[in-house]
């Protein structure tokens, strides 16, 4: 019994800690600006996308499916060192995510602006269809190359 009161002490602060990171549903949304004119000119050629801004939106989303899905050891996984550590157990961790993905159902991400990116640092803004789930400039780390999330 004491283990399932530890278990559940541990999902509640959590999902706890994923909820203490939104933003307030009053917020207004981050503004992604207006929609270009169209124009009868030959188009330029596209821009070059960043890789490194396309390997970072691709964890952050990934890391958003997995905890949602629910599947506690692919976002463990995608937790940063630190982060794990302070997780502890990827078992304990799993039944968190299993919480956040039984209280919230299935989530997808709407938007995503990533606010700051320098070295192996970064800070992303993402949002849920649920806004007390959105994360405001959220920390990111790259370690062994991967980007992890570092928010813990």
């Amino acid at each position: 019994m004491r283990t399932h009161t530890a278990i559940t002490l541990l999902a509640a602060a959590g999902l706890l800690a994923l909820t203490a990171c939104s933003s307030d549903s009053s917020d207004p949304a981050p503004d992604k600006g207006a929609p270009a004119p169209a124009s009868s000119a030959p188009s330029a050629p596209a821009p070059k996308i960043d890789p490194e801004r396309a390997n970072l939106d691709k964890a952050v989303r990934a890391y958003s499916a997995a905890y949602f899905k629910p599947d506690g050891a692919a976002a463990y996984a995608a937790l940063s060192k630190r982060c794990q550590d302070k997780a502890g157990d990827a078992d304990i961790f799993a039944v968190i995510v299993d919480t956040a993905a039984k209280a919230y159902g299935k989530q997808e991400i709407q938007t995503l602006t990533i606010d700051q990116l320098a070295g192996d640092m970064a800070r992303v803004t993402y949002t849920y269809s649920v806004p007390k789930l959105n994360q405001t400039s959220q920390p990111w780390a790259r370690e062994g190359g991967a980007w992890k999330y570092d928010g813990c």
